[in-house]
């Protein structure tokens, strides 16, 4: 029997929900469905064990290509399936669970898992017909899910997404570096850590990336993108800030790379949007960063309310909007990813922070 968590779910209704709606709908920054744009949806490609199934839509009907037989079922079955599907996903409990009837249906057209495992960021491949060009096109999209926890935009990867810093001002005994490290209330521990640092005097100041990859990574889409980074994170775990706009629109203000910004342009905002968007589109921190997408049309997102928006990389500006203004950073856990610790190198004294980033 299938189980899977509400997000892992989710990729199944959306394959039904968009094969009911024939039509993929974009969104705005807030959510919001543009009724005057979208897509005619070709065909939808999902990959299996056993190779790709092909889901065509032609007139009434979806006609499954792949497997041992050619079916044909009623672009109504679909629909009806997918409000199925919401009510089970929305009404179920625990962290993985089975829906047998979705599951009988599933298998009855050819979809026999529920998430796709993969490397790559693209979870399923559309081909629209798009009318700016008068022609099909194949696309890869990734999908997230409001239906059950807030996904992440990038994901920490231990020691490799550490960003390092070092400890100006600072000489303190052993005991005083000891009671530091283990303060550890329930919420809240490297933020106070760092407030304990700062009550001896010291003061944090990037040093360098523990992951050259990462660092490369950053540095191919903007040389100077690993100190912005960096002066975000630390901002984010000595304020109250923790959403992206909010905490580029702190990085603006004290405009700590003292670019020149008589004519009020967007630095940080514009450099900050493009690792958002290098990330959400094929970028990590343990794998070389070529600039190739893995997902080539963009986020399919599953609202809370069933409904399935597109933002599309045609749609770039409208993307970078919607993922700006909806991500945040969190705190991933610092004993499995090895920072939030004082410790000595040669005399000096240094101290890591991690980058993660979640949708909100």
């Amino acid at each position: 029997m299938l189980k899977g968590n509400k997000g892992e779910w989710s990729e199944i209704y959306a394959l039904f929900k968009l094969l009911g709606d024939t039509q993929l709908f974009t969104g705005d920054a807030d959510l919001n469905k543009v009724e005057t744009i979208f897509y005619p949806i070709i065909q939808i490609i999902r990959k299996e064990s056993s190779g790709d199934i092909s889901y065509q839509l032609n007139n009434n009907l979806v006609i499954i290509v792949g497997g041992n037989q050619e079916l044909e079922i009623p672009i109504a079955t679909f629909a009806k399936q997918a409000a199925n599907l919401l009510y089970e996903i929305k009404n179920s409990t625990g962290a993985a669970f089975s829906i047998p009837e979705v599951e009988a249906f599933m298998l009855s057209v050819n979809c026999h898992s529920i998430a796709e495992k993969s490397t790559s960021k693209s979870d399923i491949r559309i081909i629209i017909h798009d009318k700016r060009i008068n022609q099909a096109a194949e696309l890869g999209f990734s999908i997230k899910s409001q239906l059950g926890g807030d996904s992440t935009l990038f994901n920490s990867n231990k020691r490799k997404t550490n960003f390092i810093y070092k400890i100006n001002g600072f000489t303190p005994c052993t005991d005083e570096i000891e009671r530091i490290n283990s303060i550890n209330p329930k919420t809240g521990k490297i933020k106070k850590r760092i407030e304990g640092i700062t009550a001896m005097g010291g003061t944090l100041a990037f040093h360098c990336m523990e992951g050259n990859i990462l660092k490369n990574n950053l540095v191919l889409i903007d040389s100077l993108l690993p100190h912005i980074i960096a002066r975000i994170i630390l901002d984010y775990f000595s304020t109250e800030f923790s959403s992206i706009s909010d905490l580029t629109r702190l990085i603006n203000n004290k405009n700590p790379l003292q670019y020149d910004m008589q004519h009020a342009h967007s630095f940080y905002e514009y450099k900050i949007k493009h690792f958002l968007t290098d990330s959400a589109l094929g970028m990590t921190g343990s794998k070389v960063w070529t600039g190739v997408y893995d997902v080539t049309g963009g986020y399919l997102i599953v609202k809370s309310d069933g409904d399935v928006l597109c933002y599309h990389v045609y749609n770039r500006n409208q993307f970078e909007d919607y993922l700006f203004s909806n991500t945040k950073l969190e705190t991933p856990s610092s004993t499995r990813h090895e920072f939030g610790m004082i410790y000595e190198e040669n005399g000096e004294f240094f101290f890591a922070l991690n980058l993660q980033v979640r949708f909100k």
